[in-house]
């Protein structure tokens, strides 16, 4: 009766199951596995949100497949002010979608075939692969590799390019690895791309979260190597996942960028998913990050500090942080004397912590775990005590 495509294990794991077992009991955990920013202790100016939202011109229906001139002129500014490029991003070739995971669908459509590949770097984050399995797109994963800092497998990427293979996804910053693309890299990708006949699909909602002060700051909206698709929204860069309002960009050579834009444009139509209001409310709404992503750099910062401290005053080699340059996650290497999952199943059982496991980011072996560098400074502080009291 059902689509083989949705043929997913909907059973709990054990690591869900200990969590629940907790909760039912009234047993009060620490989750430093949080990725809500509305619920993580932010300001949010309510007033000015709720008035972007009273616009009357919403009332008219006026529907434009890329999505309404003013709300695209504000995400051109928006890349105008990070100083991106020195000529201005155009009008057309920015389309607005409800999230990224709907960009992201639009983009299988546009470049695959069923049964066509899309590479991915691993680790990353695991909602790419219920998103591919509903396009009918396989997935290949190519290796980031770490030393003194995260970095693309050239070897690794280029080894699994096949006739199928029709675009590369990049995170610039990587979830979770928090690493940026060099421009050596893409480079390198840039030339692997274009003559493998390539489309780069760049993910970069954590973009304006550098945690030092070499982390790059470039996009790559400007990028004209090869085909490209820059993804990004409202969720991280306003912190409001709820208003349900993102984008993709496309740059390119000239031919390959105004084919792909004409077909988006049809995809686009046939779904009209944008609403009115939030389009009209996002110049007002992009004008607000400025002091969310303040917030949000200060409490990142200082939960790192804390981690620093307490892994310092541990003076024990067991557990050490690996090298973070933007985002929003902090990876710990600990002792792989057990799986992954194991040990958080113990900090939950034990401590009454919530962390997420390595695999869960698809990690190539044990030995990870991930935190929230989000989470309150009180609770993130608590917890990572209590982690490092457990691991010996």
């Amino acid at each position: 009766m059902f689509s083989s495509r949705t043929a997913w294990n909907l059973s709990t794991n054990r690591f869900t199951d200990a969590i629940e077992r907790k909760r039912r009991a009234g047993i009060e955990l620490l989750d430093l596995t949080a990725s809500n920013p509305t619920t993580c202790g932010f300001r949010y100016d309510d007033a000015a949100i709720l008035a972007s939202l009273t616009n009357p011109k919403a009332l008219t229906y006026e529907p434009a497949a890329r999505g309404l001139p003013e709300a695209r002129s504000a995400v051109a500014q928006y890349y105008g002010s990070r100083g991106e490029s020195s000529a201005p991003i155009s009008l057309g070739d920015i389309l607005l979608t409800t999230s990224t995971s709907e960009a992201y669908s639009f983009l299988f459509r546009l470049l695959c075939d069923a049964g066509d590949e899309v590479l991915i770097p691993r680790p990353s984050y695991p909602l790419f692969d219920f998103l591919a399995n509903l396009d009918d797109v396989r997935l290949v994963p190519y290796s980031l590799i770490y030393d003194h800092g995260w970095q693309i497998d050239f070897h690794s990427l280029e080894s699994v390019v096949s006739g199928k293979t029709k675009a590369v996804i990049v995170v610039n910053p990587n979830n979770p690895t928090g690493s940026y693309l060099k421009q050596h890299e893409l480079t390198h990708l840039n030339e692997i791309c274009a003559r493998k006949g390539l489309a780069i699909i760049a993910d970069e909602v954590f973009l304006d979260y550098p945690l030092t002060a070499q982390s790059p700051l470039e996009s790559l909206v400007a990028n004209i190597g090869t085909l490209t698709f820059v993804l990004s929204g409202l969720s991280k860069i306003c912190g409001l996942p709820q208003m349900k309002v993102a984008w993709i960009a496309t740059s390119g050579p000239v031919e390959q960028k105004r084919e792909a834009l004409a077909r988006l444009d049809v995809i686009a139509d046939t779904y009209l998913s944008m609403n009115a209001p939030l389009q009209l409310a996002l110049p007002a709404l992009l004008n607000l990050r400025g002091d969310f992503q303040e917030q949000v750099q200060q409490q990142v910062r200082k939960n790192l500090v804390e981690l620093d401290r307490q892994l310092a005053a541990k003076s024990s080699q067991a557990c050490r942080r690996l090298e973070v340059e933007g985002g929003w996650y902090a990876i710990l290497k600990v002792p792989a004397n057990q799986s992954d999952e194991e040990l958080a199943i113990k900090l939950v059982e034990k401590q009454s912590v919530i962390v997420h496991p390595g695999h869960f980011f698809d990690f190539e072996s044990d030995g990870y775990l991930i935190l929230s560098l989000i989470t309150p400074e009180g609770e993130f502080a608590e917890g990572v005590r209590k982690i490092l009291t457990a691991i010996q």
